[in-house]
């Protein structure tokens, strides 16, 4: 038996010892294998967040008096609350006025009410996992687009 784990351990320490080559020949580590890869990556540089990309009101193709429009819309009648939901920036080169939620079964119109008390009618959007809100939407609440708001929705 020991002489089996004996075998086995010199088997696979055997093949590391050509990493070990040239080592006690003068301090000196083997040439560069041209085969290997190198051990650190290329520097890269980078730019800040921001100076390359484009900026939220360059996305925002809704325009101010779409938003107005909405923020003023009267209730609906007949609509009921679907539940609440945290949202996040949904694609920002989807534009209008728009949320998509688990809560939401069938495309159509609605609202979204902001922790706030502030109310945007929006076209609600059946979803999966996470519920996302367009850029439009979180610009006319005046949520910050890095915020994670809970809104509480309604529809038909």
């Amino acid at each position: 038996m020991k002489r089996a784990l004996l075998l086995l351990s010199l088997s696979l320490a055997v093949p590391g010892c050509s990493v070990f080559e040239g080592f006690g020949k003068g301090g000196k580590a083997p040439a560069a294998n041209p085969g290997l890869a190198t051990e650190f990556a290329p520097a890269v540089t980078t730019t800040a967040l921001g100076a390359s990309g484009h900026s939220a009101a360059a996305l925002d193709k809704t325009s101010d008096a779409e938003k107005a429009a909405a923020l003023a819309k009267p209730v609906a009648s007949g609509e009921r609350e679907l539940g609440k939901a945290v949202v996040a920036l949904g694609p920002p080169a989807e534009t209008g006025l728009w949320v998509q939620s688990v809560l939401v079964q069938t495309k159509g119109q609605g609202r979204v009410v902001a922790p706030g008390g502030k109310t945007l009618a929006v076209e609600l959007r059946p979803g999966s996992g996470g519920a996302l809100m367009s850029l439009s939407a979180y610009q006319a609440l005046g949520l910050p687009l890095t915020g994670l708001p809970e809104l509480t929705l309604y529809g038909n």
